[in-house]
């Protein structure tokens, strides 16, 4: 009997310490922090990994998950600064940093959370007009997580980012605002049109005013040309008439031949290409007029002989 009841303790004191050994053993998953209560009163925290508690004595308190979490703000009513009514909802990204503040130091994190945030979401946006809610989101943002961070920082929480997801102003302000839109793309419209009518008319006017010029330019040097052209043309003309005057000086009779049948030929070109009616009587054989030409060279001669005889008589 006695031999029994030995064995029978032995057994049950083998299981008790198997027992109490699992009882003591906890392992903590990578991402959490367990506390440790020892009779209610909190004493260390459990990092991820294997750790020994005293069974009966300790106790886990509370597993806190600090990996970042995402906490959706339901849609609220707001009154703008404006008195506008404006419905807008949003997110709140936060982490525990220290996870015994976090479980000792406010009731219902989560919740505290949300209510903060929905506390602050109308304190910010209600100090603000419609058209700064609608074009300054960055600023609402910051402003948000400023005043949630440092209210949230005694829990062991960090607020790392709150968003505004969606604002929506009344329907008869989103009409209005999308009239007031329409009237100032319109407005740019006829500005930008009249801008490039106006751009147009200078370019034009520039480009006439550079017409003229540049046909000023070339009357000018048109007229340039004509003069110098006559005044070469009378040169010649003059050297010419210079060079029959000395021919005639010097008892030569073929340059006054030249230089009548020259205006004879001129003198017959324009009566020609006159646009009156004229009755010329002329000789039409080429014979004739050079049978006059010669007639006029004989009278030159005879004339030239006479001035000879002349001198010779005057001659001692």
């Amino acid at each position: 009997m006695e031999l029994g009841g030995l064995n029978i303790f032995s057994i049950v004191l083998v299981v008790l310490i198997i027992y109490l050994f699992f009882a003591g053993v906890k392992t903590v998953s990578q991402g959490y922090n367990y506390t440790v209560e020892r009779f209610g009163r909190y004493t260390k925290t459990l990092q991820p990994g294997f750790h020994l508690i005293v069974p009966f004595f300790d106790r886990i308190g509370s597993k806190m998950n600090m990996k970042e979490q995402v906490v959706d703000i339901p849609s609220q009513e707001v009154i703008t600064k404006d008195n506008a009514m404006v419905t807008a909802n949003g997110v709140v990204f936060f982490q525990v940093i220290d996870a015994a503040k976090a479980s000792y130091e406010v009731n219902e994190l989560y919740m505290a959370i949300l209510n903060l945030t929905m506390t602050n979401l109308r304190t910010v946006m209600g100090s603000m007009d419609l058209d700064q809610l609608l074009s300054l989101r960055d600023q609402i943002n910051a402003k948000l997580l400023d005043v949630v961070d440092d209210a949230t920082r005694p829990w062991g929480i960090k607020v790392t980012r709150i968003e505004i997801k969606d604002i929506e102003p009344p329907r008869d302000i989103v009409d209005a605002m999308a009239r007031q839109m329409k009237a100032e793309r319109d407005k740019r419209a006829n500005i930008l049109e009249a801008e490039g009518q106006r751009q147009s008319e200078i370019l034009r006017a520039e480009g006439e005013k550079q017409a003229v010029i540049l046909e000023a330019e070339g009357r000018r040097e048109a007229a340039y040309r004509d003069a110098e052209a006559r005044e070469r043309e009378a040169e010649a003309e003059a050297k010419a008439t210079e060079m029959v005057s000395t021919a005639i000086a010097q008892g030569d009779p073929q340059a006054i031949n030249y230089f009548i049948a020259q205006k004879y030929v001129e003198a017959l070109g324009k009566f020609a290409n006159s646009r009156n009616e004229k009755l010329v009587f002329m000789p039409l054989e080429a014979s004739g007029v050079i049978g006059a030409l010669g007639g006029m060279a004989d009278m030159l001669k005879n004339l030239n002989v006479k001035n000879d005889d002349d001198s010779t008589r005057h001659i001692p």
